[in-house]
């Protein structure tokens, strides 16, 4: 099955959501696992899967941080912080 057109740069990477990701390196795994992969390929795919994981990490990560933020000891919220410090 050829690879559709997917964006190639880490500027491409880091626009993709958490979603949309994970789909792509799912993909990937699949890709890899049937085989049928020159090996050029194959390790410019396995690189892109390294990339879109460690996005995937960073993603979760930060959702992680805003749950966190909204939590306190007892369940109630402890302040009035913003969620997206940008």
């Amino acid at each position: 099955m050829p690879e559709q057109q997917r964006p190639e740069t880490e500027d491409d990477i880091s626009a993709l959501s958490f979603e949309q990701a994970l789909a792509a390196l799912e993909r990937i795994v699949s890709d890899l696992e049937r085989g049928d992969v020159p090996l050029e390929a194959a390790i410019r795919t396995y690189e892109r899967g390294e990339k879109l994981k460690a996005h995937c990490d960073k993603l979760l990560a930060a959702a992680e941080d805003k749950v966190e933020k909204i939590k306190s000891t007892r369940g109630r919220a402890t302040g009035t912080e913003p969620l997206d410090p940008a």
